[in-house]
């Protein structure tokens, strides 16, 4: 009988796939690893082993080190991640990911990014639930009083952070007095913090690697976000989820906490990051003014 499509397209080559592991073992520890410590993280004997290693010397994917006679990546792995990294989009490695995110949580959930105005929707995916909130594309969030805005903030160069603070500042006394009563359902305008205050809701932040927001914006909605980094450490988006109050898990540690991290990590993964990347992008984030 002959195969069906979908069979030859999912037909591969078993010896590839036993020799990447070797691969993959060399870029999950991250250092040049004797054959020995490769052969064991792959499952296979070093004399199994051995073979793969010379074909892949072959191509440039691996080399050895002359001293110590250690694998390391080679000149061709180095090139295929640097034009990975190239071709990689943040959003379109994210957008996939939200409607599953938004399908587990029960919440719609909303990609942001840095724009010229501050944390900007450019993709949302709405909850399953009938009672949920909605967010639109192109809505702009306060850098000061959203989960997103304070996320940004918090991985941001200081400086960068410190002017915005101060503009939104000039731009809340020109319009006060200016404007009518908010309408009904939406808190008072609040007065901007100190950056001394600011820094400290930052460092919350940079405690648990999520931002949170509890009615800040709109009475009885709360919200929560989580930062994607690229391979730089530098943060590229906000991955968002937003809903009504009375069932919105804002632990720090809860549900909806844990499943966001989870699909940030993921993307920044995809993007080349790294934890210690990451932890250094929010050692360098704002300090307090002395």
């Amino acid at each position: 009988m002959a195969a069906s499509d979908s069979d030859r397209a999912q037909r591969g080559i078993q010896s590839i796939e036993v020799g990447g592991q070797l691969l993959r073992a060399l870029v999950h520890h991250g250092r040049p690893m004797a054959l020995k410590d490769l052969a064991r993280e792959a499952d296979m004997t070093a004399a199994k082993a051995h073979p793969y290693m010379v074909s892949f010397g072959r191509l440039g994917l691996i080399e050895q080190d002359r001293a110590s006679g250690h694998y390391l990546l080679g000149p061709l792995a180095l090139q295929l991640g640097l034009i990975s990294l190239q071709q990689a989009d943040p959003v379109h490695i994210a957008t996939p990911m939200i409607g599953q995110l938004a399908q587990q949580i029960g919440h719609t959930v909303a990609l942001a990014v840095w724009g010229a105005r501050g944390a900007t929707i450019v993709r949302t995916a709405e909850s399953p639930s009938p009672v949920h909130v909605n967010m639109r594309h192109g809505t702009v969030f306060s850098l000061t009083n959203t989960a997103s805005g304070r996320v940004f903030a918090t991985y941001l160069d200081a400086d960068v952070v410190r002017s915005l603070l101060e503009e939104e500042r000039q731009r809340q006394k020109q319009r006060k007095g200016g404007e009518p009563q908010p309408p009904a359902g939406m808190p008072p305008v609040q007065p901007l913090p100190s950056w001394s205050d600011f820094e400290r809701q930052l460092q919350e932040v940079r405690d648990h690697g999520i931002s949170r927001s509890d009615g800040e914006v709109i009475e009885g909605v709360s919200a929560m976000a989580a930062p994607v980094f690229d391979h730089t450490g530098a943060i590229v988006l906000a991955v968002s989820a937003i809903g009504p109050a009375g069932i919105f898990d804002t632990a720090w540690d809860g549900q909806i906490a844990r499943a966001l991290k989870a699909c940030a990590d993921t993307v920044s993964q995809r993007l080349g990051a790294s934890p210690a990347q990451a932890a250094a992008a929010g050692a360098s984030s704002p300090r307090p003014e002395r």
